[in-house]
């Protein structure tokens, strides 16, 4: 079953295009990671799919059904992200408590263990906290709500590394003890990696790649050698990036779709390979340019 369904979906700001032609679809239970840089309309997707805002072409399905003022869709999601309002009165525990009434499956024991560990204090107040402590408090709300469909939003915002482990962490427990389908946008693809099965990476409002997360660790290779070597080699070939290294050497990542004979032509050559990390070639593929920073300051 799809939970959300896709299709030409165009969300237009005045006149730039923050969704263009935008079609997917996402399984139920399976946790995506929605990957792509700032103005890549990660956001805009989300609250559409949420249901906050109507599109302005295409379609949008979520369940079977149209999104936009859907009381049916507003029950099963939810969307977390680092600009939620809460009832200014009230105290997190008393939020907890209001929140258990508006979701059906709504864990509270989960949700005061977790604030336990996190140590909030129950007569807190929402405004009160930290950035890093909003968030982690968004994240119990977002874990013990266990919507059919999870939505986190740049959820690690403002949050130090050792909190941002301990959600990883209960995000997967709780998934597997209780599946449903969670979309994790987030910058830090390198820490989130294992927890995904799927990646849609979005580059100026359309969809660049959507594959499983095991498809994308041996999408690209990376080689270097001699910079004339290198530049004979990837004639022909989709280069994604280019770095020149001293004086006579370059480094070029290329898709990985040619075959062992034509890597070993290629070390007879004298360039050697070396794998490229998930995060590298999601930061590669959403570049501007081919090369990087340095090529700035030639």
């Amino acid at each position: 079953m799809n939970v959300i369904d896709c299709r030409g979906l165009t969300k237009v700001y005045g006149g730039t295009k923050a969704l263009n032609n935008l079609s997917f679809t996402i399984e139920e239970n399976k946790i995506t990671g929605l990957i792509g840089r700032n103005g890549a309309g990660k956001t805009t997707l989300l609250k559409i799919i949420a249901g906050f805002m109507r599109e302005t072409s295409g379609e949008v399905e979520v369940f079977s059904e149209k999104p936009f003022n859907n009381l049916f869709v507003s029950a099963n999601v939810i969307y977390i992200n680092d600009q939620m309002n809460f009832p200014t009165a009230l105290t997190l525990k008393e939020l907890l408590n209001v929140a258990a009434t508006f979701y059906e499956n709504w864990d509270h024991e989960l949700a005061m263990r977790l604030f336990d560990y996190f140590s909030f204090h129950p007569a807190q107040l929402y405004n009160d906290l930290s950035k890093g402590m909003k968030s982690t408090f968004n994240m119990i709300v977002g874990l013990s709500a266990r919507c059919r469909l999870t939505m986190f939003d740049e959820p690690t915002t403002g949050m130090d590394a050792a909190v941002r482990k301990d959600f990883y962490r209960a995000l997967l427990k709780d998934y597997l003890a209780y599946p449903r389908t969670i979309l994790l946008s987030s910058h830090h693809l390198n820490e989130i990696e294992d927890l995904l099965e799927d990646i849609l990476l979005l580059k100026d409002g359309k969809e660049f790649l959507h594959m499983p997360m095991a498809d994308l660790k041996g999408w690209a290779i990376g080689a270097q050698g001699l910079t004339a070597n290198v530049k004979e080699w990837i004639q022909d070939r989709e280069v994604i990036h280019l770095k020149t290294i001293g004086l006579d050497r370059m480094y070029a990542v290329v898709r990985n779709d040619f075959s062992e004979y034509e890597k070993q032509k290629a070390r007879e050559a004298g360039l050697t390979f070396s794998p490229v990390s998930s995060s590298d070639v999601c930061v590669y593929l959403t570049s501007k340019t081919k090369g990087g920073i340095d090529d700035v300051f030639i």
